[in-house]
């Protein structure tokens, strides 16, 4: 303590606090606050969301050319997927790359198409497919009953989200995906039988063969661009019902589900990083204040 010629008395300690009180200049924030951004950007992207560009017309007219479609990566962390999903998934060694690969793109390139991956405009990768869950572990699948539906579990499913199907004229071949007809496929344990909405074009499990669960990268739960096409993409009613596969074929185990949505999953981990967040605020707040003179 020391007293000044004015007659103030003036504590060292707060004379301390107020300078660390300082704003920090405009110039030295923004670029801090861009990189703070981009971290929980990339952050997002690897573990929670990551925004899908639609290349082909295969999921018309469900989602079209040019799409953009927000992916859920966590939901399957706790759950396995479920018959009418949309899901992006890497292709095995069967699947066709829908992507032509081209030269190896330099540090530029990588840079760019690293910034337009994150905001939902990079292009997908060669092995990147958007499908729909028909079939699970152990269901049986096969096209088609009288009406030229496909059946799973002996249900048949009333697609209207199919506007093109494929000819039922052609014959099963199952090295191309022409046909609308295909054999019964007992899906194996631990994948997934996918199709295309629009059958007339779609390269998908018909001619391809399923897909490992351990494969898919998330559910596609919503369409986000255009602004004139955002919706939801939920599950056709035509799903409910169907026979699990235990109650079929007592040899292979039903799916393991639970109740717990995407929705639920993804704002968990926002829940708590918005209230940690929210108590480091008021934390702050409270020391200020003891702070002042």
């Amino acid at each position: 303590m020391r007293t000044l010629d004015e007659g103030d008395t003036v504590d060292p300690w707060r004379r301390r606090s107020r300078r660390t009180r300082r704003q920090m200049p405009l110039w030295q924030e923004l670029p801090l606050l861009l990189i703070v951004a981009f971290c929980l950007a990339v952050l997002i992207r690897t573990f929670l969301l990551q925004a899908f560009f639609i290349p082909s017309g295969s999921m018309e007219d469900t989602l079209l050319v040019n799409d953009r479609v927000l992916v859920n990566k966590v939901v399957y962390d706790t759950r396995d997927p479920q018959r009418g999903e949309v899901v992006v998934f890497r292709g095995t060694d069967r699947w066709v790359p829908q992507v032509e690969s081209g030269p190896a793109p330099g540090l530029a390139e990588r840079f760019g198409r690293t910034v337009g991956d994150l905001i939902g405009y990079g292009r997908p990768g060669e092995k990147d497919f958007i499908k729909r869950v028909i079939g699970l572990p152990g269901d049986r699948v096969q096209c088609c009953d009288e009406q030229g539906r496909v059946t799973v579990n002996g249900v048949p499913l009333d697609e209207s989200y199919v506007l093109r199907d494929s000819p039922l004229d052609l014959p099963p071949n199952p090295q191309e995906c022409r046909s609308r007809r295909f054999d019964e496929v007992v899906v194996p344990p631990g994948q997934i039988f996918v199709l295309g909405d629009h059958r007339l074009v779609s390269q998908d499990a018909r001619c391809q063969g399923p897909v490992p669960i351990d494969n898919v990268v998330g559910r596609a739960f919503m369409v986000v661009w255009p602004s004139d096409r955002w919706a939801s993409l939920s599950i056709p009613d035509t799903f409910v019902g169907i026979s699990s596969p235990a109650a079929v074929s007592g040899d292979v185990p039903a799916p393991i589900r639970t109740t717990t949505g995407g929705g639920v999953v993804l704002l968990v981990p926002i829940a708590t990083v918005a209230s940690v967040l929210a108590r480091s605020r008021r934390s702050l707040h409270a020391r200020r204040r003891r702070l002042l003179p």
